[in-house]
């Protein structure tokens, strides 16, 4: 297969890909963004709790 028809096969098939709508390109990126914010607020308050035991038992 040469380059000239690699781009046209590919081409070809972007025509036929599903795209997703605005809005829901919107609401996967919110869902993703309140995902990391809560994961964020996990793994802080994970971190303060270790490392105040960490304290106490080395103290």
């Amino acid at each position: 297969m040469n380059l000239i028809q690699y781009f046209r096969d590919s081409r070809a098939e972007l025509a036929r890909v599903s795209w997703p709508t605005r809005q829901q390109v919107l609401e996967g990126t919110q869902a993703v963004l309140i995902f990391v914010v809560a994961l964020t607020v996990i793994v802080y308050a994970l971190d303060l709790v270790f490392s105040n035991l960490i304290r106490l038992v080395l103290a």
